[in-house]
């Protein structure tokens, strides 16, 4: 019995950690806003523990800033991280991709092409693009069979959604960024290592460069 609720618990702090994060990723949740635990048990429909324990993860993941005697709030996002947000993912992802080209299977290949063929239709909006876009990652970690690299691109993903959500969601060429899986999808499923990690990188780089050219037109604005 106390096992079972303990995986309850755990199940329901995740279900908590995942919906708190698409709130603040998406910008439902701006940076600066506080964060009251009677207010997300309510919205959330999760009792206290639960919201406690998904709150303390996010503040370890740099989503929610702890200030004593003050409160919780969403943390903000600094101009000076993104450099390091940056080079974080252009050395994991490439890491990742060179482990899935020599450990993932044709289902996940299969599945991947999958996921972008049915973004190949004309009139999909942005955000579904960049749904796109997560789930092939997703898929690669996966693929790569470490759970401790996917729990750490997971955080680093939606750190970098979120970023897209503020100053790319106007401007960011999403179609570009998914047709750029396709040819990263032909070196996985050929088994080649290098060239999977030559173009994962390449598809971080281009996302950093979008992101430095919208912060500096939103600075000069």
């Amino acid at each position: 019995m106390i096992y079972h609720e303990c995986i309850t618990t755990e199940s329901l702090s995740t279900q908590a950690y995942e919906a708190i994060r698409r709130k603040i990723v998406r910008l439902e949740l701006a940076p600066g806003d506080v964060l009251r635990e009677e207010t997300l048990q309510a919205e959330l429909g999760i009792g206290r523990t639960p919201i406690r324990e998904a709150l303390q993860r996010l503040s370890r993941d740099q989503f929610v800033t702890v200030i004593p005697r003050r409160g919780m709030f969403v943390s903000s996002i600094d101009l000076d991280d993104l450099p390091l947000l940056y080079e974080t993912r252009a050395l994991m992802e490439p890491y990742a991709a060179r482990l899935a080209a020599t450990r993932g299977t044709a289902d996940h290949w299969d599945e991947m092409t999958d996921v972008i063929e049915r973004s190949l239709r004309a009139g999909i909006p942005p955000e579904d693009l960049l749904a796109v876009d997560r789930r092939c990652h997703e898929i690669i970690w996966h693929a790569a069979g470490n759970r401790f690299l996917t729990d750490t691109l997971d955080m680093l993903y939606a750190q970098s959604d979120r970023v897209w959500h503020m100053y790319l969601a106007d401007v960011a060429d999403t179609r570009h960024a998914v047709d750029e899986h396709i040819e990263i999808l032909d070196a996985l499923r050929d088994g080649d290592p290098d060239h999977s990690a030559d173009l994962v990188e390449a598809h971080v780089r281009s996302f950093d460069d979008q992101v430095r050219a919208a912060v500096t037109t939103r600075l000069a604005g």
